[in-house]
């Protein structure tokens, strides 16, 4: 768990993460739940703004990690297909980086449509694990590593679906934007190395991070919908 904790904070901390979460807060109402929250940190923002704002995720040491670190806020261990909350009882819901985890991503996406009361709002964040851009003197390594990460995962590329899970389960308004995420630099490496492990290309991206001469970027996809009346 610390380890993933790490990369999330990684993530979480770059100035273009931050600002990819302020377009996640648009228009979710005063009550939210954040599904997959991990440690906590967009329920803590958002507890911090007024809002009613409840964390979800299935693993208990998260849940505690989150807890810990805000301590005003309300978190709980549940399934993303089963969330502890009633039919209709929050305005917004939110999942960042979850999706591709899930073994029935559609059954999230149909329980986001449960829980949300009339217009309430749903936002679906995540990447496409396929779509690594990195700069290499190895593209075919690269581009092999990118793919067998990505074949971990059990949707690597459910971010091509969000609009149409949305779609299927009733949701209008449906919108889709792309965010991208740069790095340029040795912060990097951490989330490099969860790609590749440790090694010769591993090496010469750190190498490329010294010189200055790292590239990576990772597109983002956030997708919404307005829950029907």
């Amino acid at each position: 768990m610390s380890t993933l904790l790490t990369l999330l904070d990684a993530f979480d901390n770059l100035p273009q993460a931050r600002d990819l979460r302020e377009t996640t807060y648009r228009a979710l109402g005063d009550a939210v739940v954040d599904v997959g929250c991990g440690g906590g940190r967009a329920v803590g923002e958002l507890a911090a703004r007024g809002v009613r704002a409840i964390g979800v995720d299935l693993n208990p040491a998260m849940i505690q990690a989150a807890a810990d670190r805000w301590p005003a806020a309300e978190f709980h261990v549940a399934d993303a297909t089963a969330l502890p909350l009633d039919d209709g009882s929050v305005t917004g819901y939110r999942a960042d980086k979850l999706l591709h985890a899930l073994p029935e991503p559609e059954r999230a996406v149909a329980e986001a449509r449960r829980v949300l009361a009339a217009h309430g709002r749903a936002v679906l964040i995540g990447q496409d694990w396929d779509t690594w851009v990195i700069d290499s003197d190895n593209p075919e390594l690269t581009r092999a590593l990118v793919h067998a990460r990505a074949d971990r995962m059990p949707h690597p590329r459910i971010a091509r679906r969000y609009r149409n899970l949305l779609l299927d389960n009733g949701f209008t308004d449906v919108t889709v934007e792309v965010h991208t995420i740069v790095w340029t630099d040795a912060s990097c490496l951490p989330t490099l190395a969860d790609i590749a492990g440790e090694g010769a290309w591993l090496d010469a991206q750190a190498a490329r991070a010294r010189d200055d001469r790292l590239f990576a970027a990772l597109p983002i996809f956030v997708a919404s919908g307005t829950r029907a009346g």
